[in-house]
């Protein structure tokens, strides 16, 4: 089993920072494909109040719970914000989608124990685990 095969099968609960309500928006696709797959989904966005049936919390630091992934829809520069907020509250997996890449933030997650995914629609990695098995 490959390393994102092995990520994405032991994790349970996803943060995904960025989601939207707005149902054409990638974030929002993304995320509602999860929460079908069985991930419970926290939204991350101080814009809204809730997303896909769930709260909608304004940062990272305030998810009140445990979570495995976080997986990132912002713009590039606002990543190392992000990673020194998933080290703060211990998250395993930092994922950041198609075309979000920040090599000293991933560096710095790397070097706090955290593993890595850059670059990577999560959406069409499960699919692709889904299908190999």
């Amino acid at each position: 089993m490959n390393r994102i095969s092995a990520i994405l099968r032991s994790a349970r609960t996803i943060a995904v920072v960025g989601l939207s309500g707005k149902r054409f928006r990638p974030s929002y696709g993304v995320a509602e494909y999860l929460q079908k797959a069985g991930y419970r989904i926290v939204p991350v966005n101080p814009c809204e109040a809730a997303v896909l049936g769930e709260k909608c919390y304004p940062s990272l630091d305030a998810v009140p719970e445990a979570v495995d992934i976080v997986d990132i829809f912002r713009r590039s520069e606002f990543v190392p914000e992000i990673v020194e907020a998933a080290i703060r509250k211990g998250v395993k997996v930092v994922w950041m989608q198609e075309g979000v890449i920040h090599e000293e933030a991933a560096r710095r997650a790397e070097a706090a124990g955290l593993a890595v995914v850059m670059d990577r629609c999560i959406l069409k990695e499960h699919r692709r685990m889904a299908n190999a098995s």
